[in-house]
C-alpha cells in the first residue's frame, strides 16, 4: 500500500468520517460557530445541511470530541427512511434503552425518565439524527414534540439535524412544518472549499500521519485538484488516495500534473474501459485482428500503466501460477495411481488429500485476486455514477 511506500503511519485519505482529521476550512469554522451558539442556548433545532462528502459527519465527531462527557450526554441516530413512531423507538435506543419495536409509550417513557435525571444531575441531553433528509414529516414532528419535554422552565433536549441540500430546501418550503422552522435556532450550510483551502487541507491531513515532504507536489496540482473535487473533502480524499496509490506503484516522490492527469482519466473512463476489454473473447494463438479503416473507437491506455496495469498483470500471474501448480498437482495424482498398487490405501488417501488442500488454496488465491480486481472496477464505476 502507498503508506508504506511513502512512510506515513496510516492511509490519511480514507472515505469514511474521521474526527482526528478534522480540518478548520472557513465553511466549517462558520458551522462551528453556530453549533457553539446553538449549544449555549441549550434548546431547539440546529441545522447542518451540506452535499454529500461536504464533511458534516466529521464536523460532528470533531464537535463530539470537544463536548465534555461529564456536562453534556450524546445520542445519534442516522435514519433511513424512519417514520414517526420508529424515530421514538431509535431516539430511546440512541440513548442505551432497549424498548420493544413498536411500543411507542415504552419508548416516551424511558426518555423522558432519562432527560428528567440528567437535568438533575446537571447535565444537558443532545440527540444527533444524520441523513435527516430521509426522514417522514411525521418523524420530524415527533421530534418537534421531544423537544417540549420541560422540567421547569429548563429545556430538556437540543438536537442537532444533519442533511443533504433537499433537506434544507425542505424546511424552508413545507408549511407542515412551520413549527420546527420555529424552532430552528441555528442554522448553516456547508459550502465547498475555496481553491486556495485545497493546499492545506492536504498537507493538514498529510502531516497528521507524518508526513516530511515525501511526495512533494508540483504547485500547479491544487488547481487541477479542485477543478475535479470542486472542494468538496470526500471528492478531494478519493482523487488524493488514487494520486498517492499511483505515484506509489511508479516509485514517484513527486506528484505532478501529469499524474493527476492521468489519475482523473482513469477515474472517469479508465475501470469501464478495461471491463470492456475484457468482455471479449480470449484469442490464443492468433494474429492481433487488424482495427477497422473507419473506427472511431478511443484506445484504451489506462490499463497500460498504473494501477489497473499492475492489477491485470497480478491476475495474469496469478492464473498462470494457477495452471502451473495445477499441472503439478496432476503429475502427482498420476504418480500415486502408479503407485497405488504397493502403497498402504491410508498413505494414498493422506496425498490426495494434501493435493486437495493444495487446490483449495490455489482456488482461493485466485479468487481474491479476482475479487479485488471486481471490487476496484465496480467502486469505480459507482463512485464516478455519484
Amino acid at each position: 500500500m502507498y503508506e508504506q511506500f511513502y512512510g506515513f503511519s496510516e492511509r490519511p485519505f480514507q472515505l469514511t468520517p474521521d474526527p482526528a482529521f478534522f480540518f478548520e476550512s472557513v465553511t466549517h469554522k462558520k458551522a462551528l460557530s453556530y453549533l457553539g451558539y446553538g449549544l449555549n442556548q441549550g434548546e431547539g433545532f440546529i441545522v447542518i445541511t451540506g452535499e454529500v462528502g461536504a464533511g458534516k459527519s466529521t464536523l460532528v465527531g470533531h464537535l463530539r470530541n470537544k463536548i465534555d462527557a461529564d456536562r453534556v450526554t450524546i445520542g445519534e441516530v442516522v435514519t433511513s427512511g424512519l417514520d414517526g413512531d420508529a424515530m421514538i423507538t431509535m431516539a430511546a435506543h440512541s440513548f442505551g434503552f432497549s424498548v420493544p419495536s413498536g411500543d411507542k409509550a415504552a419508548a416516551l417513557t424511558a426518555i423522558e425518565t432519562f432527560l428528567h435525571e440528567e437535568a438533575r444531575a446537571g447535565r444537558k441531553v443532545m440527540l444527533i439524527v444524520d441523513e435527516a433528509q430521509n426522514l417522514s414529516v411525521g418523524a420530524l414532528e415527533e421530534l418537534r414534540m421531544l423537544s417540549n419535554f420541560h422540567l421547569g422552565s429548563q429545556p430538556l433536549l437540543q438536537m442537532v439535524l444533519l442533511g443533504q441540500p433537499e433537506f434544507r430546501q425542505l424546511l424552508e418550503e413545507w408549511d407542515e412544518l412551520e413549527q420546527i422552522r420555529q424552532r430552528v435556532i441555528a442554522a448553516h450550510h456547508l459550502e465547498a472549499m475555496q481553491p486556495e483551502e485545497i493546499e492545506q487541507y492536504v498537507t493538514h491531513r498529510l502531516s497528521h500521519v507524518g508526513w516530511e515532504g515525501n511526495p512533494e507536489f508540483e504547485p500547479q496540482v491544487w488547481k487541477r485538484i479542485f477543478e475535479e473535487s470542486r472542494g468538496i473533502p470526500r471528492l478531494i480524499n478519493r482523487l488524493m488516495s488514487r494520486l498517492l496509490m499511483r505515484g506509489a506503484a511508479r516509485s514517484q516522490s513527486r506528484i505532478d500534473v501529469a499524474l493527476v492527469d492521468a489519475v482523473v482519466e482513469e477515474m472517469h473512463g479508465g475501470a469501464s474501459g478495461v471491463k470492456q476489454q475484457m468482455k471479449q473473447p480470449i484469442q490464443m494463438d492468433e494474429a492481433p485482428a487488424a482495427e477497422p479503416e473507419d473506427s472511431h473507437a478511443e484506445p484504451v491506455q489506462e490499463a497500460q500503466t498504473g494501477l489497473l496495469d499492475v492489477q491485470i498483470k497480478a491476475i495474469e500471474g496469478a492464473f498462470a501460477d494457477h495452471e502451473k501448480a495445477i499441472a503439478k498437482l496432476r503429475d502427482e495424482v498420476t504418480s500415486i495411481g502408479q503407485a497405488s498398487g504397493n502403497a498402504p490405501t491410508g498413505d494414498v488417501e493422506k496425498r490426495l488429500s494434501e493435493i486437495e488442500a493444495r487446490l483449495d488454496e490455489q482456488e482461493r488465491s485466485l479468487r481474491h485476486v479476482l475479487s479485488m480486481m471486481i471490487d476496484f472496477f465496480e467502486d469505480s464505476a459507482s463512485r464516478d455514477a455519484a
